[in-house]
């Protein structure tokens, strides 16, 4: 159980569209179960896939460059 956190693959995950679509399909209701307007959840959800497509591409873009380097 200890090793579950540490043994997990972060950069697969957070690479993945799924896991971004599950964070927003979770922070969306939230938001509006306190409250909060649609086009304020609107606009958080448009920040969180936003945020995705970078973190995606920055994880990407570094693992490409580590592969380029040991070939």
């Amino acid at each position: 159980m200890k090793g579950e956190f540490i043994d997990t693959d972060w950069k697969r995950k957070l690479t993945s569209r799924k896991f971004w679509a599950a964070v927003a399909g979770f922070v969306a209701p939230i938001m509006l179960a306190f409250g909060a307007s649609e086009s304020v959840t609107t606009q958080i959800t448009a920040i969180i896939m936003s945020g995705a497509a970078v973190v995606a591409y920055i994880i990407g873009e570094g693992f490409v460059d580590a592969c380029g380097k040991e070939g």
